[in-house]
């Protein structure tokens, strides 16, 4: 008799996985950074390096934030293939950018670097080191607040660093009960505009931390509510 109603069990298993599977909510996070990880200061290097995570406990609000980029970027008049990028825009774009996204509901967690006080050999030689090492950090203390996420992160480079950094970051992040990184994706920017919004983000919290620049506050100031976490690495 079980072997006569097995199909009709099976198929309603797979009836209830789809539901439950349409009724999971992904955490998804976006990486990106500002600054560089250079460490000739008296020939332009950076002072500071930040990555900004930007977090969304619900899909549906990740897309909805895109749609809304994607309007905004039409309704000022950017061709459709143009990056929001904060230090290719202008004061008044960024101002209506992060007015325009900070409606809805995201949070952000950032590692602010002053590069002047890391005295590793290797991260001041060597930027994949240091560029992994960080990215690997932001995610690793976020307090317990990340967790199994989709992650996606501003990067291009060769094959070999890809792939490295991808194994390097899920060795480093899961093991044992612990998983942070569901799945990891190095994407290209200019086709995602919530990577658009970390590097944003990004540059708003780099320009704080520039008391010297005359708007180094406005930024900061209109996405301060979103702000979970601030980690100034010592």
């Amino acid at each position: 008799m079980f072997i006569e109603i097995l199909p009709t069990l099976l198929v309603w298993w797979v009836f209830v996985f789809k539901i439950i599977r349409d009724k999971i909510i992904f955490m998804l996070v976006f990486i990106d950074d500002s600054g560089d990880p250079g460490f000739k200061f008296d020939k332009g290097s950076s002072e500071y390096f930040v990555i900004s995570m930007v977090i969304f406990d619900d899909e549906l609000e990740a897309e909805k934030i895109a749609v809304a980029i994607k309007e905004l970027r039409r309704k000022i008049g950017f061709p459709d293939d143009v990056e929001f990028r904060f230090f290719r825009t202008s004061h008044n774009i960024r101002i209506k950018f992060l007015n325009h996204i900070n409606q809805f509901k995201f949070k952000i967690r950032c590692l602010i670097v002053e590069k002047s006080k890391i005295h590793s050999l290797e991260l001041r030689n060597n930027r994949e080191s240091f560029y992994s090492y960080f990215i690997k950090e932001v995610l690793k203390y976020s307090g317990g607040s990340i967790r199994d996420a989709r992650i996606r992160i501003d990067g291009s480079g060769d094959r070999t660093f890809r792939k490295s950094f991808l194994s390097y970051l899920r060795r480093e992040l899961n093991y044992g009960d612990r998983c942070i990184v569901k799945n990891c994706k190095l994407v290209n920017s200019k086709n995602d505009v919530l990577i658009q919004l970390a590097d944003m983000v990004a540059g708003s919290i780099n320009r704080f931390n520039n008391k010297e620049k005359s708007d180094f506050e406005e930024y900061r100031s209109i996405i301060k509510k979103h702000i979970e976490d601030e980690w100034n690495f010592q």
